[in-house]
């Protein structure tokens, strides 16, 4: 199975059930389905566990765990899914240019620094010997931020993909399998991440990759019947999400009342749920409104991404324009409540 089946493959079929999200989004819902990430610690969880978004939005709120933003985009395909917090901007780029109808609402986080590709330690490769890396086997989540940052790290130091036997794995079996041996190179996010560097090192630092235009965040996405249907629900949860980043964006205070509770619902240590936060960089309402991000900078990069991706032939074309993939009218409406 090629590289180009396995990204497109789960998008290809939900394109076609577009039309079941007319049903879903169809008049006030009383229960709406929202995917997130295990190991993944961000604010918006302390109002998750405290039932906050429930009280504020009137509707229950089925919370699904996934592994990559690919099963996300799978997932609002079928209509199983109404609203993803964090989908990586790759998948949610090869699903938008796939022609499935969903769109970014929020920058849900930013992280230079928490989403990388680490070299088993036995191998003693790093950036001046980088070059050895052809012909080895990584493990990579296809679709994902971090395929995305595996293909410009390896354009940087002159790694043909090709010459690489490239695996499709999860960040959590990717540590596995460097810690076993079985890859030489593993790329990934969150705890997987952290257990990577345990059995290697990393080539390049967050900073590094930023000056290398090799950025990396998430967003809030949904499909876009639901948010032309349900505009005002979608706004509330925008609303409830900024105010907890605002609040964790306030200081030590709010900090030390908020991490236990992220922690516990992400499945870490708060130790390790610190170490994680601590790389993450959550903007306000306003600023995702302004060009650097919703008002022109983020859909311009998009089109970045979707070229990588074509120009390695893991899809078979970028749309002209990202533009229409993103709505920031239910942002724009809770940045006024």
């Amino acid at each position: 199975m090629t590289i180009k089946t396995m990204l497109t493959g789960a998008v290809a079929a939900g394109a076609i059930l577009t039309g079941v999200q007319g049903a879903q989004a169809a008049g006030h819902l009383e229960e709406i389905t929202v995917a997130y990430f295990l190991e993944w610690p961000m604010p918006f969880q302390y109002a998750k566990v405290n039932e906050i978004y429930e009280e504020e939005m009137g509707v229950d709120i089925n919370w699904v765990s996934f592994d990559t933003g690919t099963a996300m985009s799978a997932a609002m395909a079928s209509g199983d899914v109404q609203i993803a917090v964090s989908q990586g901007v790759p998948p949610f780029v090869v699903a938008t240019s796939a022609g499935q109808d969903i769109q970014a609402v929020d920058v849900a986080v930013s992280y230079s620094d928490n989403d990388n590709c680490v070299v088993r330690t036995e191998l003693e490769i790093d950036q001046d010997s980088a070059d050895e890396l052809a012909g080895k086997k990584a493990a990579v989540p296809l679709g994902t931020a971090a395929h995305y940052g595996f293909l410009k790290q390896m354009e940087h130091f002159g790694v043909d993909p090709a010459s690489m036997e490239i695996v499709d794995m999860a960040p959590a079996e990717g540590a596995a399998a460097l810690a076993q041996g079985a890859v030489d190179m593993s790329c990934g996010w969150g705890g997987g991440l952290n257990r990577m560097k345990e059995s290697g090192n990393i080539l390049l630092t967050g900073a590094e990759k930023e000056e290398l235009g090799i950025l990396v965040f998430d967003v809030t996405s949904a499909p876009a019947n639901f948010v032309a249907e349900e505009s005002e629900l979608l706004a509330a949860f925008l609303k409830v999400t900024a105010d907890m980043n605002e609040r964790w964006n306030s200081g030590e205070e709010a900090q030390a009342e908020m991490l236990p509770v992220i922690a516990q619902d992400a499945g870490m240590d708060e130790e390790a749920a610190a170490a994680s936060l601590a790389t993450f960089t959550f903007p306000s309402a306003s600023d995702q409104l302004g060009e650097q991000w919703l008002g022109g900078g983020a859909q311009e990069f998009m089109g970045g991404v979707a070229q990588v991706f074509v120009d390695a032939g893991s899809i078979d074309g970028a749309l002209d324009s990202y533009d229409a993939t993103v709505a920031t009218g239910p942002l724009q409406t809770a940045s006024e409540m």
